[in-house]
């Protein structure tokens, strides 16, 4: 693999594996939307609770690893509030990637970036979460155990097991032009890494790995940003 698609590996999944959350230690009445951890909490179970998915809360609080939490901390358990609250980090320097993160495009700016694109559908089924660029930096659709996951673009697969966790098993493709998409939850992964792809060549299958319910969250990057891939979708 040239040297610079090690780097663009890199970034990605520098990216993909979120800056640490920050925490809160404090007392006192919680917001709507936000939960303080009581000792004895796990990501799970949390995500049980609140009825949502570990991936999701790790995205809505900037988590590297599921396991680091702490009592005290609080954490953002709705994505129509606002941003986390920020306190003492319990993460190390060291748990960061270089240089500032930079933020997900706009809806218009994504719109730019990826006029010329032409992707197919990952999977069928339902759509139950879109792109934001704030609380969801990617599409959710939901279907039954087993549904073919497909590739949205011709590419080479630059990553395929299970070591992000709050993914699941997981398939990262890379195409041409910087683009990077990203497969998430999958049950079964049907290709291995270095391997060529062809635009709509079934990669996985839907699953539920860190995720209640079967699901495929997808996710676009351009040089390692999330943008809205629908406009480079087909219309729904």
């Amino acid at each position: 693999m040239p040297a610079w698609h090690r780097v663009c590996v890199v970034l990605c999944l520098c990216l993909v594996m979120v800056l640490a959350g920050c925490s809160s230690t404090g007392s006192g009445k919680v917001e709507a939307g936000y939960y303080r951890v009581q000792a004895g909490d796990t990501l799970n179970k949390i995500a049980r609770q609140h009825n949502t998915s570990v991936s999701a809360l790790m995205r809505l609080n900037n988590l590297s690893n599921p396991d680091r939490i702490s009592k005290g901390q609080l954490l953002r358990v709705d994505g129509s509030g606002g941003a986390a609250s920020t306190g003492s980090t319990s993460e190390t320097t060291s748990s960061r990637t270089s240089g500032t993160r930079a933020p997900a495009a706009s809806s218009s700016s994504s719109a730019a970036v990826v006029r010329g694109l032409k992707l197919v559908w990952p999977a069928e089924g339902t759509l139950t979460q879109r792109y934001n660029g704030n609380s969801s930096k990617g599409l959710t659709i939901v279907n039954k155990a087993g549904t073919p996951i497909k590739a949205a673009a011709a590419g080479s697969v630059v990553y395929a097991g299970n070591r992000l966790r709050g993914y699941g098993n997981l398939v990262i493709v890379q195409h041409s032009g910087d683009f990077l998409s990203i497969y998430a939850h999958n049950s079964k992964l049907l290709v291995k890494e270095g391997q060529k792809v062809s635009q709509g060549q079934q990669i996985a299958e839907m699953g539920n790995t860190d995720r209640k319910g079967p699901g495929l969250y997808f996710e676009l990057r351009h040089r390692g940003q999330p943008v809205d891939p629908s406009a480079a979708l087909p219309p729904r």
